[in-house]
């Protein structure tokens, strides 16, 4: 049985504010993934990375949008087998906005140390923990 992760982070900020940094690809790069070239907030978008010369290539496509609340994507490697998930959901709370991650499908991925789910939970603690909350407490 494949379990989710499902973590989440509050941020003292507006939804609007917490949804452009999810969706706007310049404010992407910033605490996401600086490899970002191209990205749309559009069902079926796939990303655009630039080649930082990593064997692990993502290939990403946008899967749900509900305008404001909630972003998907899938989450996949070219040439190695797996897919998984990854939901972005956006909730008032207080003054702030409470996001909360799921990433599915995990066990998907080859049984590899790349593709450990410590290292999938790990880095969405540093993406979400550190990255988001500090972009977001400079720009907001």
């Amino acid at each position: 049985m494949d379990i989710p992760f499902i973590t989440e982070q509050v941020y003292e900020a507006p939804i609007e504010a917490v949804w452009l940094a999810l969706t706007d690809e310049h404010k992407m790069r910033e605490w996401y993934f600086p490899q970002l070239k191209k990205f749309e907030p559009v069902v079926g978008f796939q990303f655009q990375f630039a080649d930082d010369g990593s064997e692990f290539k993502k290939e990403w496509r946008v899967t749900q949008v509900i305008d404001g609340r909630k972003l998907a994507h899938s989450w996949t490697y070219k040439g190695y087998p797996g897919s998984s998930e990854v939901t972005f959901e956006l909730f008032k709370e207080g003054a702030g906005t409470k996001l909360k991650l799921t990433h599915t499908d995990l066990a998907s991925f080859p049984h590899d140390p790349h593709f450990a789910r410590h290292r999938f939970e790990n880095g969405w603690k540093q993406i979400l923990g550190t990255n988001l909350d500090n972009y977001i407490k400079r720009n907001s």
